[in-house]
């Protein structure tokens, strides 16, 4: 059961299925964050068309879906974009993940 970690707030979520939310792609960090009433702007509806939904992972990096082209692009337009970046809206959950939420 994969556990993930918002921070700054340091609230942490296990779960096994979730209720897709409509934004992003089922099982993303933002479905998660949506799923579990953590704030995670997505001005876009969580569709790679924005950057709001950025997020910095902090521990767990290979426990999410690879970073695909789409997202790669429109990260590059993302403040405070680091080696360690990821759409929320894209990266789906595999297992254990810590990401911050950039404020």
């Amino acid at each position: 059961m994969p556990r993930v970690t918002f921070l700054p707030d340091g609230v942490s979520f296990e779960f096994e299925k979730l209720a897709y939310k409509g934004h992003g792609w089922p099982g993303s960090l933002l479905d998660v964050a949506l799923n579990f009433g953590v704030a995670l702007q997505h001005s876009c509806g969580g569709n790679c068309a924005c950057t709001t939904c950025h997020v910095v992972v902090k521990e767990g990096e290979a426990n999410l879906s690879p970073m695909e082209d789409a997202e790669a692009d429109r990260l590059d337009a993302a403040a405070g974009l680091t080696l360690h970046s990821r759409l929320a809206c894209r990266a789906v959950v595999r297992g254990d993940v810590t990401v911050e939420i950039p404020g």
